[in-house]
């Protein structure tokens, strides 16, 4: 059993060009144990990429993201975790602030959104393609409509969506960024969504920012803290994730022109495309750490009480025990138990809702514009850096 006396790996790795993954995560995948990583900040954490090993660390109530708050843990992000979030609670605090708004994100009532996220892409559709035959498919499509759909649902007023996002990608960089310049974004967006929370306790109306004041003010279940916190993840990451991966999933497709002709022949593929697409590729770097609570094994690995791990989700998804030929995208995968949208207590809110955005546009797209290409090389295709999100900067497309 390996119990950590490893000459730790530099990280972040050197980074893959587009969308690829760095080859040294399916090395260390393939290798025996977890891998030890120097972290730019905070010191060593162990590595896990099998799919098996990362689905323990983030389902194991042995393993903790509280105990990550207000220390100098190793992390990709400069800036040490200090606000009390949905992301960095255990249950039960954990389970208690995500009920508030869980049912938004059921199933069945997003599926209610399917009429309203349909017009959304048509009107962005039509506005694009209006007599022309070229655009920025992230400007014109991917970013609007997700910032569009999560204002809505939210409750964010048409003239003020256009201040988040940037604070959102600021307050989330993990170089380019200075200390100072993250802490304005961040205070900018808790500020944002405090005062529309303010709004709505003096005017409530149908919409989940009316919802998280209820939780405060009415039922007591949220601290003011929560909610204004609860309020800006689902702001920030409803709407950044969706755009980098319809705009990466497009990139995908365009650059391997046989498997976007297969949906433009058969659109039906679409759903099953948008999962395969969802586990091949990258929008991150490696997770926010798992604290260990006592030792625990993870693959043939001890991880002592205190150690953190981090996982790469995206290296899981490729997992060869799991995925056969998991390097490839493949439209007629019978069984495909990928974890993008994470797993355990903090998989994905917003996984109905994102799925439903990327299928639709997906669908839209190969029926209306069968002829789509890239407008440039693959190789000029810019893509973002220093986030913790991977996709297109940018997406020239022509039709």
């Amino acid at each position: 059993m390996t119990t950590g006396e490893l000459t730790a790996c530099p990280y972040p790795f050197p980074e893959a060009p587009a969308l690829e993954l760095a080859p040294e995560y399916g090395e260390f995948r393939r290798a025996s144990g977890l891998a030890r990583l120097e972290m730019p900040y905070g010191g060593q954490a162990w590595l896990a990429t099998r799919l098996t090993d990362v689905k323990l660390v983030l389902a194991d109530p042995r393993f903790s993201r509280a105990a990550a708050l207000g220390r100098d843990i190793p992390r990709t992000m400069p800036m040490i975790e200090s606000t009390t979030n949905i992301l960095a609670m255990d249950p039960p605090e954990h389970s208690r602030v995500r009920r508030v708004v869980a049912k938004a994100f059921t199933a069945r009532n997003v599926e209610r959104l399917r009429p309203r996220v349909a017009a959304i892409i048509d009107d962005l559709l039509r506005r694009m393609t209006d007599g022309r035959t070229s655009a920025d498919l992230v400007a014109e499509l991917a970013l609007p409509m997700s910032v569009t759909t999560i204002s809505e649902l939210l409750g964010v007023p048409e003239d003020q969506r256009d201040e988040f996002h940037e604070w959102s990608t600021t307050a989330s960089a993990i170089s380019g960024a200075s200390i100072d310049e993250i802490v304005a974004a961040t205070t900018a967006l808790r500020e944002f969504l405090a005062g529309l929370a303010a709004e709505r306790a003096k005017r409530p109306a149908d919409d989940l920012i009316s919802t998280l004041v209820t939780a405060r003010d009415e039922d007591g279940r949220l601290t003011e803290e929560e909610m204004v916190s609860l309020g800006t993840t689902i702001l920030s990451a409803g709407h950044e994730t969706t755009a980098n991966q319809l705009s990466g999933h497009v990139f995908t497709l365009l650059t391997q022109r046989e498997l976007w002709q297969r949906l433009v022949d058969d659109p039906d593929l679409v759903p099953s495309a948008v999962e395969e697409l969802l586990r091949l590729t990258p929008l991150g770097v490696v997770t926010f750490a798992r604290i260990a609570k006592e030792d625990v094994e993870v693959g043939g690995t001890l991880v002592r009480a205190g150690e953190s791990v981090v996982m790469q989700i995206a290296a899981a998804n490729r997992d060869e025990e799991v995925f056969r030929h998991g390097d490839e995208l493949d439209f007629d995968r019978e069984a495909n138990p990928h974890i993008a949208f994470g797993h355990g207590a903090h998989h994905c809110l917003g996984a109905p809702l994102a799925r439903l955005e990327l299928n639709t546009a997906l669908t839209e797209l190969v029926r209306r514009l069968p002829r789509l290409r890239l407008a440039v090389p693959p190789s000029e295709v810019v893509f973002k850096k220093g986030g913790l999100l991977r996709g297109p900067e940018s997406l020239p497309v022509a039709w």
